[in-house]
């Protein structure tokens, strides 16, 4: 029976779904804090809590979103925007995913005065070094040095808008001035890009930067003498049943080997494939099956 309120679909009555059940007001409530507490979590080896990236007059939404991105990169949380052209939290942590402990957090200041009130340490930022005398350093040079502040007081890191840079008036107030090596022809940084040298900088000077690569799942440590010397015998036994010595002396080929796979520290797992390489070569004379030539390559083989 179809009732006045149903719509027929094709003479059929639509599927209706039996609702979910309702959660209670407080298990809503604890979701809604837990998600909350995972987004604005700060990350692990987060960097100096003193430190912060101060944006002054940002014009880009973009650009701040690729700042928060570097910045969560490299460990770096404190952000300040001074007059920024616009500022959308909703639409930065759109551009900048799992980035809302940093943007949730970012404080915004109507002048450069009123951000840097607090700091005891003042850096900025420049493409090229001005013609007034100033203490101009490279990132890396001054790294540490900006890290042993952060430790005893407040430190502002500050660059300037996208189109123009900072001000002569605005670098007056820095104690040093960050000049980022470029090309001359192109000197020019994204500001994104600017911001995520530095802070890679930081990251290296600091306790961030992992001590080793990381290795292979398979790796299993360089292999022993006696591991080596038992591959070093089957390829030389390999190459004799193909005689690969026929006109070259063995002594003086595996001496090569061994200098090209000293250049390197064969683990287990490769020394013992290179001794299965030299096995298979001569099982394969012993048993009769000679050397096979190589599959020639579709565009190689000759039309019908």
């Amino acid at each position: 029976m179809v009732r006045a309120g149903d719509r027929a679909v094709h003479g059929r009555l639509p599927l209706r779904r039996a609702p979910l059940p309702a959660l209670s007001r407080g298990r809503r409530a604890d979701r809604r804090r837990n998600r909350h507490q995972r987004r604005t979590a700060p990350t692990a080896g987060a960097g100096p809590v003193n430190l912060t990236i101060v944006l002054h007059q940002p014009q880009d939404r973009v650009n701040i979103g690729g700042v928060v991105r570097a910045m969560a990169n490299m460990g770096l949380e404190r952000l300040t925007l001074v007059d920024p052209a616009e500022f959308d939290p909703w639409r930065i942590t759109g551009i900048a995913h799992r980035t809302e402990h940093i943007v949730e957090r970012a404080r915004v200041a109507e002048t450069l005065e009123d951000a840097l009130a607090e700091a005891t340490y003042v850096v900025g930022t420049s493409a090229r070094p001005r013609t007034a005398q100033r203490n101009y350093r490279r990132p890396r040079d001054l790294a540490s040095h900006i890290l042993r502040r952060a430790h005893d007081g407040n430190v502002a890191i500050v660059f300037g808008r996208e189109d123009r840079g900072l001000s002569n008036e605005a670098l007056d107030r820095c104690h040093e001035v960050i000049v980022i090596p470029t090309s001359p022809s192109h000197p020019s940084l994204n500001l994104a890009q600017a911001v995520l040298l530095v802070a890679y900088e930081l990251f290296l000077a600091g306790a961030g930067a992992p001590a080793e690569l990381p290795t292979g799942k398979r790796s299993l440590g360089p292999a022993p003498t006696a591991e080596l010397e038992e591959m070093y015998g089957a390829l030389e036994a390999g190459l004799a049943s193909v005689d690969f010595f026929k006109a070259r002396k063995p002594e003086s080929v595996m001496r090569v080997l061994r200098t090209i796979f000293g250049r390197t520290t064969l683990d287990g797992h490769e020394a013992r494939l290179v001794r299965a390489i030299g096995y298979e070569m001569r099982n394969r004379v012993e048993r009769g099956g000679g050397a096979q030539d190589p599959p020639r390559s579709r565009e190689a083989a000759p039309s019908d």
